[in-house]
């Protein structure tokens, strides 16, 4: 059987340079706590992404979490249905009430015109994603924002790197998320982080990650452990020396991709830009056109041991714990029902190599062919 083929997967840089910070956390017994390695990411990354203000986490659902708390957010929160379930679990850990809304059929993010319609008495926050790295209407989402006085916490989880009218697409809204899961395009085996627009708000976020402490004897916060550990931390500097080549290989992969498939009838490749991106993903749409369905094809694909994913189908929407809501109905996200039927994401990690290139467009090609 040939060897798997996972949806995404950064290569791991070499175990040698990984080698020499495990010997320093051995040495100086410092595992977590804001050690040195931590301080020293914290820098890195603010400088990278063109950020000042960037507070480390063990992961990006706490992250999410911390974030809401950080800015008191109350009542109900206008979110999107496409996204990974840790967006919409943070509502509900932090008891807030998720307002689903349909997305913008060429973005795949929150359509601003829906957020407007949603909004209630009760509504406090804006959470939208930036999917797949692809920017949200930044401009329009904070227009509505400021007319009714609502925080705005981007879910910017696919986002590293990104760029938005020549700046980091992260200083946008009150706060953005990152997550550095092991599948993401720059990784910590697991993190994530919180960019705050000033030093005060990140003092807040840093009290609240570490239990509310503010010195050893005083607790302003009813906090939460969410420290990244020494050993994250290093290996996040490790992973930063390489993030430039790994984001050249997977543009390089995506060209690649765009370039065979645009001449397969039903495949439909998901958004053009000039903008700065991640190649954090490489979704398409299995549309009618195409001889078998997106399901089918991705169960060849899985038959061939490629992983490729539908991400996102299921929508949030349809789970347990939210189809009861009333914005949760199919009929009020037909864009999002429609996409999450058809949207299938490719393998793109900077590993790969071209038999497994080959590979995936040989299933893809021959499904084409059917009658």
């Amino acid at each position: 059987m040939s060897a798997p083929i996972p949806v995404t997967r950064p290569l791991l840089p070499p175990l040698e340079e990984f080698i020499p910070y495990l010997e320093q956390i051995w040495d100086s017994h410092q595992l977590t706590n804001g050690g040195p390695f931590h301080q020293q990411l914290e820098a890195a990354l603010a400088q990278y992404l063109g950020v000042e203000h960037l507070s480390l986490f063990s992961n990006g659902t706490l992250a999410l979490m911390t974030a809401i708390q950080a800015l008191r957010i109350k009542g109900e929160v206008i979110t999107t249905p496409y996204s990974f379930v840790a967006t919409t679990h943070s509502l509900l850990w932090n008891d807030l009430t998720p307002v689903f809304v349909d997305i913008d059929p060429h973005t795949y993010n929150l359509a601003p015109e829906r957020i407007e319609e949603a909004i209630t008495p009760a509504t406090t926050a804006i959470m939208p994603v930036h999917c797949y790295g692809i920017p949200c209407d930044v401009d329009r989402i904070q227009q509505i924002a400021d007319r009714y006085g609502l925080k705005v916490i981007y879910d910017a989880a696919h986002a590293f790197g990104v760029q938005h009218q020549g700046e980091s697409l992260l200083r946008h809204g009150d706060l953005s998320v990152l997550s550095f899961h092991a599948t993401k395009v720059f990784n910590t085996f697991e993190g994530g982080a919180i960019i705050s627009p000033d030093a005060k708000t990140k003092q807040r976020i840093d009290y609240l990650k570490n239990f509310g402490f503010a010195d050893e004897v005083t607790v302003v916060a009813p906090g939460i452990n969410g420290k990244m550990s020494e050993v994250n931390a290093a290996f996040g500097l490790v992973q930063l020396r390489h993030i430039d080549q790994a984001l050249l290989r997977r543009q390089r992969i995506d060209e690649r991709y765009r370039e065979v498939l645009a001449s397969i009838p039903g495949i439909r490749i998901v958004w053009e830009s000039r903008e700065k991106h991640n190649y954090a993903y490489f979704p398409v749409l299995v549309t009618p056109e195409f001889p078998i369905s997106r399901d089918a094809l991705y169960q060849r694909m899985r038959d061939d041991n490629i992983l490729a994913r539908r991400y996102f189908y299921p929508l949030i929407s349809t789970f347990p714990m939210y189809r009861g809501l009333d914005s949760a109905r199919p009929d009020r996200l037909p864009v999002a029902t429609e996409l999450s039927q058809q949207i299938l994401c490719l393998p793109i990690f900077d590993g790969l190599d071209d038999a497994q290139f080959d590979r995936i467009i040989q299933v893809i090609v021959t499904a084409s062919k059917e009658n």
